[in-house]
C-alpha cells in the first residue's frame, strides 16, 4: 500500500476494525482448525477439504494483511458538510429525471453503490464535492453526461 493517509469516516473506521477482529479472532481460527483436521485425514493430495481450507485460510490473511494496512493508514474526517458544501460524510439528495435520489459520500474503503455509498473520488462523488444546495452537477457516463442538482445535504 502506499505511504497516503486513506480519508475514512469514523463509522466506516469502525466497520473495517470490526471485520478485523472477526476475522483475526474467529474466522482464521476456525480454518486453521479446519485445515489441521484436513491433515490428519492422510492422502493430501487428493483431500478437497484440505485444499478448500488451504485456498480459505490464504484468502483470510490476504485480506487481514489488506486491513491492517487501510487501518494503519486511515485518516478519520470529521463528518458533516464544510460551509453548508457536500463533504466526507455528508448525505446529499439529488434529483436526475425527475427522481430523488439520495447518496452517503464516503472514504473508498467504505464505497458501496448498492447501499447509496458513494466515493467522494468516484466521478460524481468529485463532482458533488464542495457543491451547494442548488447546484448543479453534469457527470460524464457511458451513456453520456448526466445531470443533476442537489435539493438538500445532511
Amino acid at each position: 500500500m502506499k505511504n497516503n493517509q486513506l480519508q475514512i469516516t469514523q463509522k466506516g473506521l469502525d466497520a473495517l476494525k470490526l471485520e478485523l477482529n472477526d476475522l483475526v479472532e474467529n474466522k482464521r481460527p476456525k480454518v486453521v482448525d479446519r485445515l489441521s483436521n484436513a491433515r490428519l485425514q492422510g492422502d493430501l493430495s487428493e483431500n478437497s477439504d484440505y485444499h478448500n481450507a488451504k485456498d480459505e485460510l490464504e484468502f483470510l490473511d490476504g485480506r487481514i494483511s489488506e486491513l491492517e494496512d487501510v487501518l494503519k493508514y486511515a485518516t478519520v474526517v470529521k463528518q458533516g458538510a464544510k460551509n453548508g458544501g457536500i463533504a466526507l460524510g455528508t448525505h446529499v439528495t439529488l434529483k436526475f429525471n425527475g427522481n430523488q435520489l439520495v447518496y452517503e459520500i464516503v472514504g473508498d474503503w467504505e464505497a458501496d453503490p448498492m447501499k447509496k455509498k458513494i466515493s467522494h473520488t468516484s466521478p460524481l462523488g468529485q463532482a458533488l464535492f464542495g457543491k451547494k444546495i442548488g447546484d448543479k452537477v453534469e457527470v460524464d457516463a457511458p451513456a453520456g453526461k448526466i445531470s443533476y442538482e442537489i435539493l438538500s445535504i445532511e
